[in-house]
């Protein structure tokens, strides 16, 4: 089994919501666990989603993504979103630097709208290149297409892939949890 976590399935199975609960179940076994990297959370107005921002572990927030005709014309097109891939860049790219005393990253997503960033996928493989453990999310194959860069992270020689799905989430967290364990030598069990 490889260093690298790789969380996929369908759109809003709680991919996130798992990284993220596996990560504070880590911090609560370490206090002291260093970790780097960002999550993308969904922006909402009136139950209705218009966008996603960026969200660095050390608590910085930025936009990504949005539905909202005042944006730039410029940036490019995700589905109905427009996506600020200089804004994305600059809160996701500094995670993604490897350091000496980091002890996981977390890359939530690693997806079409953060792909649009030239330098976000050289960043990915740089990290994978390390000896940092990485828990990642990734999307599912649509129409039986994959997104190159994604089939490139899931086919890695160090990837572990976990299909989630709504009958496996727990089972999920508890595997993922105790496989990273075996990732990270400052935890005392």
């Amino acid at each position: 089994m490889g260093k690298c976590f790789l969380v996929t399935g369908p759109p809003g199975v709680g991919k996130s919501t798992l990284v993220m609960r596996v990560l504070e179940s880590l911090k609560t076994s370490n206090p002291n666990l260093k970790v780097q990297g960002f999550y993308t959370r969904e922006i909402r107005q009136g139950g209705e989603r218009i966008g996603f921002e960026v969200v660095t572990l050390d608590g910085r927030t930025g936009p990504l993504a949005s539905s909202s005709s005042s944006e730039s014309s410029r940036w490019p097109n995700v589905g109905k979103y427009k996506v600020d891939v200089a804004s994305f860049e600059s809160f996701a790219l500094p995670q993604l630097q490897v350091k000496e005393d980091t002890d996981l990253f977390i890359i939530d997503e690693v997806g079409k709208m953060e792909l649009l960033s030239p330098s976000f996928f050289p960043a990915v493989l740089a990290v994978l290149q390390s000896d940092v453990p990485v828990l990642a999310t990734i999307p599912i194959p649509k129409f039986g297409r994959d997104i190159p860069q994604v089939a490139r992270l899931r086919n890695h020689p160090d990837a572990t892939i976990f299909k989630l799905n709504a009958n496996n989430r727990d089972a999920a967290k508890q595997q993922l949890y105790y496989h990273l364990l075996d990732f990270l030598p400052s935890i005392n069990y």
